[in-house]
């Protein structure tokens, strides 16, 4: 269970300015559905001093997605434009009262879905930057550009970091080299893919990051989290087993419902999901057959 403040559960059950805005004269959209989160913020305007007057949302995603779009609205009525376009990310992990460090992507798509809107209130062209930069994570459509801006705003130096805040390398580890030479690039040297200490909500509530297990703890880990995951296949008449563990590779056999449905890959995202959450590092969880090809 991620540990949420107070702050960001009162935002999820009780989301201030949810819902289309009648008379909106500025709407930024940001992310995708098939990515797992999309925000469209609408702005009123004032077009006499730029102050926005009213902002509301609506939002596709987790229960920080809606808290982080929540917080920004609240945060942004009453400031000019300019004075929007000032609140970072941070600020709004702040205003809840800290996100967990994994849960921190969901304030950057606030930030560039408020970019967004006051660039179409402005009549200027917004484009992501995925359209422009290079594509390096193509799980998630996360672009050199957007990479290097979140890394740079926020001091991030790991891979690990960069998906917290991004997603980008989240999915497959397809993208992770070309993440390293971006925080070489911008760090000027590349630091051990481990948690610090930061200004995000640590998972734990202590701010203890997590000891790095031994070969043996963490294969035990992995057999753990694939047993409690397995009643909840099993009801729906599937089931998955271990079957190989090469580095960041988790191999494993969905059997029964599971194999070959149509939801095959949703549920080896869950996994591979829940098995970042134990192990507090990521992995790329991958069916049987990957191994065999391989």
């Amino acid at each position: 269970m991620w540990d949420y403040s107070e702050k960001v559960r009162e935002h999820f059950f009780n989301p201030r300015n949810s819902g289309p805005l009648e008379n909106a004269n500025g709407v930024g959209d940001f992310g995708s559905i098939k990515c797992g989160d999309a925000l469209r913020l609408m702005l009123r305007v004032n077009p006499e001093t730029e102050v926005i007057d009213d902002a509301r949302f609506q939002t596709f995603g987790c229960g920080s997605a809606i808290a982080s779009s929540s917080a920004l609205t609240e945060i942004i009525k009453g400031k000019t434009l300019d004075e929007a376009l000032q609140v970072s990310n941070q600020d709004i992990a702040d205003y809840l009262d800290g996100l967990p460090p994994e849960k921190m992507h969901c304030s950057v798509m606030g930030r560039e879905a408020l970019q967004a809107a006051v660039a179409n209130y402005r009549g200027e062209t917004w484009k992501e930057d995925h359209e422009e930069g290079e594509l390096v994570c193509k799980c998630f459509a996360i672009d050199a550009v957007m990479i290097e801006d979140t890394v740079r705003a926020n001091s991030l130096r790991t891979i690990e970091e960069v998906a917290n805040y991004t997603k980008a390398g989240g999915g497959c580890s397809a993208c992770h080299e070309k993440i390293e030479d971006i925080l070489i690039a911008v760090n000027g040297r590349l630091y051990a893919n481990e948690a610090r200490p930061t200004k995000a909500r640590p998972a734990s509530g202590d701010g203890v990051s997590k000891p790095k297990l031994t070969n043996y703890q963490r294969i035990r880990r992995i057999e753990e989290t694939l047993e409690a995951i397995r009643p909840s296949l099993q009801r729906d008449h599937g089931d998955v087993t271990l079957v190989e563990v090469d580095g960041k590779k988790v191999y494993v056999e969905l059997t029964g419902a599971c194999r070959g449905c149509s939801m095959e890959s949703a549920t080896l995202g869950g996994v591979q999901q829940k098995l970042i959450e134990a192990l507090g590092e990521l992995v790329q969880v991958l069916p049987v057959a990957a191994l065999v090809r391989a």
